[in-house]
This record gives C-alpha cells, sequence and structure tokens, in this order.
C-alpha cells in the first residue's frame, strides 16, 4: 500500500470531485458509459467479461452489465480469494445471483468456488480506479488488489487477453501520475465522454 502523503491527498481530492457529482449527473454517466463501451472496437470479440459493483462514487457498470447480460456475454465480479492472499478471483453473476458482502463490505456473488475463474481466463477485465493520466497509468485505492492479481502480465511481452479497462468519470483525469514498480498499467479508460486509449502499454516496464 502506497503511504505518499502526496498521493492520499491526491486520492482524497480526486474521490471528493467524483462524490460531489449529482445523482442525475451519476445517472447520465452511467449511461453514456453503455454507450462508449458497447460501440467500441475493443469490445466486439469478448465474451467474458469482468465487472464491478460501484462504491463511494465510483461511475457505476450495473447500466452496462444489464446490457451485457441482453446481450448473453458472460458476466464476472471479483471475489477475494480465501487462499491466495491479497488476490481476486472472478465470479459469474447473472440477475438471479445472490450477493453477500466481504469483509470490505463489497457485494460479491454467492456462487461454488468451482465456477469461479482467474483474470487470465477473460476477455476483458473493467477496473474502479480513483484516477488514471493519459499514458494507462491508473491510481487505486492503494491497497493492491488488481496488481498483485495480474502481476502474472510482467512475464508476457505479448497476449491478447484480458485487455485492461479502467471505468471513469472525466473529473477522474489527471496530467500525470508516477507508477511503482509493482503498478499494472490500463489499455484503455472509458469515461463518460471519451474513450482513451494507451499505445505505450508496456506491463513489464522496470
Amino acid at each position: 500500500m502506497n503511504h505518499d502523503p502526496s498521493i492520499n491527498q491526491l486520492r482524497r481530492r480526486l474521490r471528493a470531485a467524483r462524490a460531489a457529482l449529482t445523482p442525475q449527473q451519476q445517472t447520465a454517466a452511467a449511461a453514456q458509459l453503455v454507450v462508449r463501451v458497447i460501440t467500441s472496437s475493443f469490445f466486439r470479440s469478448c465474451r467474458r467479461i469482468a465487472c464491478y459493483l460501484p462504491n463511494n462514487g465510483e461511475i457505476d457498470p450495473t447500466p452496462l452489465i444489464e446490457r451485457l447480460w441482453k446481450m448473453n456475454r458472460q458476466c464476472y465480479l471479483p471475489v477475494l480469494s480465501p487462499l491466495a492472499n491479497g488476490r481476486l478471483w472472478f465470479a459469474p453473476v447473472t440477475a438471479d445471483t445472490c450477493l453477500a458482502p466481504n469483509r470490505f463490505n463489497i457485494p460479491e456473488p454467492v456462487v461454488p468456488a468451482h465456477t469461479w475463474r482467474r483474470a487470465r481466463e477473460l476477455d476483458l477485465i473493467f477496473m474502479p480506479l480513483v484516477g488514471f493520466d493519459l499514458h494507462g497509468n491508473r491510481l487505486g485505492m492503494g491497497s493492491g488488489f488488481y496488481d498483485r492479481t495480474l502481476e502474472f502480465l510482467r512475464y508476457r511481452r505479448h497476449w491478447h487477453k484480458p485487455r485492461l479497462v479502467g471505468l471513469a468519470h472525466e473529473c477522474q483525469r489527471v496530467e500525470t501520475l508516477s507508477p511503482s514498480s509493482w503498478d499494472i498499467p490500463l489499455q484503455t479508460v472509458v469515461t463518460d465522454s471519451a474513450i482513451y486509449q494507451f499505445k505505450s502499454f508496456n506491463p513489464a516496464r522496470p
């Protein structure tokens, strides 16, 4: 976890900015997100797709999840692994799936563990974030769950999946972030008003 005071101050500022959005702005942003995702080129061939449930003002992918179900795409939500410390698995979720809060009070699908998928088995992972820059750097909450889960990408020079896509409000964009050595960069960020593609993506950077 990063305890840099300047980074923590930036987190507080960006979280406050998204928390200041009105319910009407949040609803409109979620609707725009659906349109941008399903019309994007990176989405077309994806079948196994991980999303997340919104927390603390994050842009809401729930309408997107509902659209994915209608398009017969397989949707997954992150679950905390009881065995792999600090890493995520991804559990299938449908409209009828029961959810229960984990130790962070974040709802997770209540489904048999044998149905869970590893990150490497997915086509696309939509990731929450606190901030992002135009180089694909992602500022998370500092717990490092996604970075540890996706650490295997550091040992691959070329691959086709999973594609890493951050979802955010436009107000979460910053000029530049200084990544830590363990940070896994994004290939794409989709906001309510734009799609950002990062050609310099390199998970194996020093």
